[in-house]
């Protein structure tokens, strides 16, 4: 089993497909490493065996009839505690929701279940999402899987070290400004933000609203497709072959490509040359637009996170990390027409930067700008920890601020993903491209 584990979902539900693999003996086995891996407690928040065992042998009855509904019916997935799951508890990474426990399932875990997909169980998560490092003292910090001592990037930082270190066969996280492609770029997965107001988000809890997206955390672009139309049941999105050969892509010379750890900037050069060596034609462009845009941050993203949390927070502010708290409540510091007049400029940049990339097929840049740090650094400075948050959901949070889907598909060099955003609901040609992508770099 454990060359089984190796694979992809993708590759996984085919051998299901064929009778190659028993879903039940795939759950038993999956529950078992759980169980078996001393940090599992440190990224799963809890394992649900019973109703994963029970699912699992629907799955194979299925299965021996052909009788199954979808390409990963009988694949195993994990859930970030952000999602809401019939009679188990949702607690977000946070103190102030312990023991909370819903009695309904989010949308996306209704339509995942449709699809024959096994919960495995939900993971640990950054304190109310609020962070791309993955650290949390709260609660529990899961360890990259690369390496121990280095940050796994979040906040969905359990769903990518779950799927890393082959504990679920994919994972289901949220992005409000990175949170899945950090910890994807960080665990060298492929991590797929969607577009706000694709998927939707009803049982999940917020952070901010008019931001929050769900979208994959996986080991190829193919099964981001797939889970994406999971959870979507939306049996459309099929990756057929694609050629790069006519495709327009771009580089946007800002601050994207400023202050880059020098492994991330090698390990992106190299990666336009090998496009470009396949023939692909690159642009390099410049535009305000993006300064801009990164501006407004912390005008709309903090003061719509106090917003939604203030209620509770202030009933207890001593059960939170003091920087995830510090970082809340900034958004006290931003006055009603100072966040309406953002909002403003920002759906003009958004105008203006669809019109200014409207030739290109998809915008190339580095997933983040640093590699991750280590974790006893942060938790002794909270002023490090802060410096570094920031820096880490810097190139992500673009892709938020303009409402675009983005990829991150990891590169030959540890911690350093390549993001490709595409445009607006666009997500099926993101996906084929970054399926191109993907077998150009790996080859």
């Amino acid at each position: 089993m454990e060359q089984i584990f190796r694979l992809t979902a993708t590759e996984i539900g085919y051998k299901i497909s064929t009778g190659e693999v028993c879903p039940v003996e795939l759950t038993e086995a999956y529950i078992k490493s759980i169980k078996s891996n001393p940090n599992s407690s440190s990224i799963f928040t809890t394992v649900m065996e019973e109703s994963a065992l029970k699912q699992a042998s629907n799955a194979k009855l299925r299965a021996r009839h052909n009788k199954r509904l979808s390409k990963l019916d009988g694949v195993t997935i994990s859930w970030k505690d952000v999602c809401n799951m019939d009679g188990v508890a949702t607690e977000a990474g946070s103190a102030l929701l312990k023991n909370q426990v819903p009695n309904f399932n989010a949308v996306i875990v209704e339509n995942a279940t449709k699809a024959g997909l096994i919960s495995l169980g939900k993971t640990h998560m950054t304190e109310l999402a609020f962070s791309g490092l993955g650290i949390n003292p709260v609660t529990e910090t899961p360890r990259n899987s690369v390496n121990s001592e280095l940050a796994s990037g979040g906040s969905s930082s359990g769903s990518a070290v779950s799927v890393a270190l082959n504990l679920a066969s994919g994972s289901i996280g949220s992005d409000t400004g990175g949170s899945v492609r950090v910890p994807a770029a960080w665990n060298n997965l492929v991590g797929l933000k969607t577009t706000h107001g694709l998927a939707s988000l009803y049982g999940i809890v917020p952070l901010c609203p008019k931001f929050d997206t769900i979208g994959p955390i996986v080991k190829s672009v193919e099964d981001a497709a797939n889970f994406l139309s999971a959870i979507l049941l939306d049996k459309r999105i099929k990756l057929k072959k694609e050629t790069l050969e006519f495709k327009n892509f771009a580089v946007i010379e800002t601050m994207f490509l400023e202050t880059l750890d020098s492994e991330i900037n090698v390990t992106f050069e190299n990666s336009l040359q090998t496009l470009t060596d396949f023939g692909i034609q690159i642009t390099r462009l410049s535009s305000p637009i993006v300064t801009d845009a990164m501006s407004l941050s912390s005008a709309v993203f903090s003061p719509e996170a106090y917003g939604t949390w203030k209620h509770l927070i202030e009933t207890d502010p001593s059960k939170m990390y003091p920087p995830i708290l510090e970082r809340f409540r900034s958004g006290q510091k931003v006055s009603g027409p100072e966040y309406v007049d953002a909002w403003r400029k920002l759906d003009m940049l958004r105008k203006q930067y669809l019109d200014y990339i409207s030739q290109f097929d998809a915008i190339l840049a580095p997933t983040t700008p640093i590699l991750p740090p280590r974790i006893d650094s942060l938790l002794s400075d909270n002023s490090y920890f802060s410096e570094k948050n920031l820096l880490a959901l810097r190139n992500t949070r673009f892709a938020n601020l303009m409402n675009l889907p983005a990829l991150t598909i990891p590169t030959n060099s540890n911690f350093c993903g390549l993001m490709v955003m595409g445009k607006p609901f666009k997500e099926k040609s993101l996906l084929k491209i970054g399926k191109s992508i993907e077998k150009i770099i790996k080859n």
